[in-house]
């Protein structure tokens, strides 16, 4: 029989078994006063992929339309000038726990008509080297676990200012390819999805030289997953995303825009239990999907307070200048309570011809934070039609 080793198993448990980051970080109080973060399966779904909202604080669902909308908000992609869009991104992931973890994404564009958009996306997730062990701690050889997911969009415009999106996504996730057995006795396996995402986007043109944007996103609306023959399924990360974005041209060769998302799992927040198991505040979390969905507006055990608390916020802006250089910034927060996580993000981006360099990096608030100093490199191009050049 086959294990992992202790090390392998601690950085397996940190990037990989859903859960294992809230039997870490979650222990509430019957106050409601302490941590309880919400856990759900394939959190890699949920990492900013590209470069140029990387480096935004992580806000993208209103920006200008590019090739990423495919993530951020397909119905973007409706806008889209270039007949055909490509990107290709990459990101060395947790460099500070693991050296050989990393995220890549292909996304791709396609104008069919001057209303019709069709998208299709590409993530995958490398979780490094496992080493594996056996019962006399004997190397049994190294395993590369691993997650991806496939999208595909349709955008279409309604008039002018207003587009809808739609999206299916089929997710993979394999940790140990059947050779762990967790102490229960039950075999593990890869775990499979489909989910589905609709989208929003409206873009007005106001005043003499602004246009003004709002999205909406809402994402990995699917069945729930699971890693073993018998043993308990877990939420995808059902996720709503709203953003606004207002950009100014200053003048002839240089505009700024300003963005702000806010962002929201829609999945059950963990009721309190006493030691026996019984709920003594917040609501039975192990529910359907629909209902999942509806009632994480209103299931936290410290009530209103305590939902606010799962709003996390994107405050970003970008500067361009004569359509060729851009420079970037902005900054992620997350309460304490339902993660913590809070960073600063900058960035560059550079045009040549129809090829587009944009690059960004992440600024952790505390250096020992896994996320610290976190990059992301993106390397786009449209060919065909109108240049979107005008439009970013």
């Amino acid at each position: 029989m086959k294990f992992l080793s202790p090390k392998s198993l601690t950085i397996y448990l940190l990037l990989a078994i859903p859960g294992f980051a809230l039997a870490q970080s979650s222990n509430p109080s019957t106050d409601g006063s302490s941590t309880n973060t919400i856990p759900t399966a394939v959190p890699f779904l949920n990492i900013a992929p590209d470069s140029r909202s990387g480096a935004m604080g992580d806000a993208g669902v209103a920006l200008s339309p590019d090739v990423n909308a495919n993530y951020w908000n397909p119905a973007k992609l409706a806008f889209l000038e270039n007949n055909n869009d490509i990107a290709l991104s990459y990101s060395p992931w947790l460099r500070h726990l693991v050296p050989d973890v990393n995220l890549a994404y292909l996304s791709y564009a396609h104008k069919i008509d001057d209303r019709n958009t069709f998208g299709a996306s590409l993530r995958y997730f490398n979780l490094g080297s496992i080493q594996l062990i056996d019962a006399n701690q004997t190397e049994q050889g190294v395993y590369k676990p691993s997650e991806f997911s496939i999208d595909a969009s349709f955008a279409r415009k309604f008039g002018e200012s207003l587009s809808l999106g739609l999206t299916l996504r089929y997710i993979y996730s394999n940790f140990s390819n059947g050779a762990f057995v967790s102490g229960a006795g039950q075999q593990s396996k890869a775990g499979n999805a489909v989910s589905a995402g609709v989208s929003l986007f409206y873009n007005k043109p106001y005043g003499d030289n602004s246009i003004f944007s709002f999205g909406a996103n809402i994402s990995n609306i699917g069945n729930k997953i699971t890693y073993t023959t018998t043993g308990p399924s877990y939420f995808l990360p059902a996720n709503l995303k709203l953003g606004v974005a207002n950009t100014w041209n200053v003048d002839e060769m240089s505009k700024f825009t300003i963005a702000f998302d806010i962002n929201k799992l829609l999945v059950p927040t963990p009721p309190i239990r006493d030691n026996d198991g019984n709920i003594i505040r917040g609501k039975d979390d192990d529910i359907s999907v629909p209902a999942g969905i509806f009632g994480s507006f209103a299931d936290a055990p410290g009530g209103f307070s305590e939902e606010m608390k799962e709003i996390s916020f994107s405050p970003g802006m970008e500067y361009i200048y004569n359509e060729r250089f851009a420079i970037r910034a902005g900054y992620f927060y997350e309460n304490p309570a339902k993660g913590g996580r809070h960073y600063a993000t900058a960035g560059l981006g550079l045009k040549y011809d129809v090829f587009q360099f944009d690059f960004s990096y992440l600024i952790a608030s505390q250096q020992n934070s896994p996320l610290a100093n976190t990059l992301r490199f993106t390397l786009s191009a449209g060919f065909g039609g109108t240049s979107n050049a005008s439009k970013r």
